[in-house]
């Protein structure tokens, strides 16, 4: 059984679902304004691990993921600023709903490149406008919202488990801790936008009771999850940036709509950094996966990478890690097509089953992706088990590695690739390394890249 630590407790706990045999997840997704970084892709890797771990065990997992597109304030306190949305609508020439539109298209293609398992639903927040006015409406008659000149704000005063997921209690909270200035609007320093009145200038508006104006960004979630997965959501996913306020406060207000405890478990995921500070598109020290692309990686190298830590663990990007992710894949990929074209069967799994048992166990526990990662590679070094049994092992294994491992299984060599392998490996134990050079330069004509490994010499087609 999967054990996560969960944000809330502070603790690793089993996933227990509400309804037995059936996961609600709820995940938070992209603001598609521009490309998503692989920063943000790595957070998203968690939710698909998370659900890859809790399939593998034999549960159904119903997962949500919203798309984040109506953007969010610059400035909370007054509509003075523009969103994000808007400014990239005005830097490309497009109307809001056509930057949405094209980057969430964009994220879907990315998230199919990272082999990230597509969600159940994808909601839109502004298909959602509706039920957000809805939940406002309920906390305001409920006393735990409050309207200011066509702004509503939600009382954290009126909600005693305030701070309970990121230790950022009331009286810890300093003013102005959301921006430069304390707002004047607000009853207590702390309190957060439900909805905001439109300024004159608003291009994005809705009609409301109170006014035109566009929803607070934490009212989003609270409205996509319940709508689409209802009120007990057994595990719920995001970067560490969300603990506070994002996840703090759609605590706050989808608990007290429904009076009771909605989520259960809360992950959340490191910071991925580059150059020891958090990518981030507000910093221009990001990285997009066409990027990578246009830089001879794949996408699947990336994931690799992620994997080798743990995701409660910050993991420094660099281009001479993710190439050294590359190298691995490739030889993992030829040791699969190696097992899968030698003969014989896997004796149901007979010389393997420790090493699956070690792996799995790495997984449940709090995915630890690095330990697993390691039982892959001593199973590939182990002779002794036969190439069916580590072939049907791996396999198994990347059910929840996501790697595409199998990828160059009936790959066929170009005429002649095969024999100048074979004679590149007898100049090789010649120690002719001058000649071992020529003829890996031949195969690179043909298309082939061989890698020396301490099991042989492996090899793949380029892309």
């Amino acid at each position: 059984m999967l054990a996560v630590t969960n944000t809330l407790t502070r603790a690793k706990e089993p996933v227990r679902p509400h309804t037995p045999g059936r996961v609600a997840m709820y995940s938070c997704g992209p603001t598609v304004y521009r490309y998503a970084h692989v920063g943000n892709l790595r957070t998203f890797l968690l939710a698909d691990l998370v659900r890859r771990a809790l399939e593998v065990g034999g549960l159904q997992v119903r997962q949500v993921q919203n798309i984040t597109d109506v953007g969010h304030m610059t400035n909370e306190r007054f509509d003075r600023g523009e969103d994000r949305m808007l400014v990239s609508a005005r830097l490309e020439d497009k109307s809001p709903a056509e930057i949405a539109e094209y980057y969430t298209r964009a994220f879907l293609e990315d998230a199919a490149a990272l082999n990230l398992q597509r969600a159940a639903e994808y909601p839109r927040a502004s298909d959602y406008v509706p039920q957000m006015q809805e939940l406002v409406a309920r906390l305001l008659e409920r006393g735990h919202a409050y309207e200011v000149d066509g702004n509503l704000y939600f009382a954290v005063e009126s909600f005693p488990g305030y701070g309970r997921l990121s230790g950022n209690t009331l009286d810890r909270l300093r003013a102005g801790h959301r921006q430069d200035e304390p707002d004047p609007r607000k009853r207590h320093h702390a309190d957060f936008a439900l909805w905001k009145a439109a300024g004159p200038g608003r291009l994005v508006r809705w009609p409301s009771p109170w006014g035109d104006g566009y929803p607070g960004w934490h009212i989003e979630c609270s409205a996509m999850s319940l709508a689409t997965l209802g009120e007990h959501i057994d595990v719920h996913t995001g970067g560490e940036d969300n603990v506070f306020p994002h996840h703090e406060d759609e605590i706050a207000q989808s608990e007290s709509v429904v009076g009771h405890r909605v989520v259960t478990t809360w992950v959340h995921g490191r910071h991925l950094l580059t150059g020891d500070r958090k990518m981030a598109k507000s910093a221009g020290n990001f990285t997009s996966l066409r990027e990578l692309r246009e830089r001879g990686r794949s996408p699947l190298a990336a994931r690799l990478l992620f994997l080798q830590a743990r995701y409660r663990t910050p993991l420094n990007f660099t281009w001479e890690a993710l190439e050294g992710a590359e190298r691995t894949l490739d030889r993992l990929r030829s040791r699969v097509a190696a097992w899968a074209g030698s003969a014989g069967t896997p004796g149901q799994g007979a010389g393997a089953a420790g090493y699956e048992e070690r792996f799995w166990a790495a997984v449940d526990d709090d995915l630890d992706t690095p330990r697993a990662l390691a039982v892959l590679a001593e199973l590939e070094g182990d002779e002794t088990v036969a190439p069916a049994a580590r072939l049907a092992s791996a396999q198994a294994f990347d059910r929840f590695l996501g790697l595409d491992l199998a990828a160059q299984v009936g790959q066929r060599l170009p005429a002649g690739a095969e024999g100048l392998i074979a004679e590149r490996e007898r100049a090789r134990a010649a120690r002719d390394f001058a000649a071992a050079d020529r003829l890996r330069d031949r195969l690179a004509t043909l298309g082939v890249e061989v890698t020396d490994t301490r099991a042989g010499t492996t090899w793949r087609l380029r892309r």
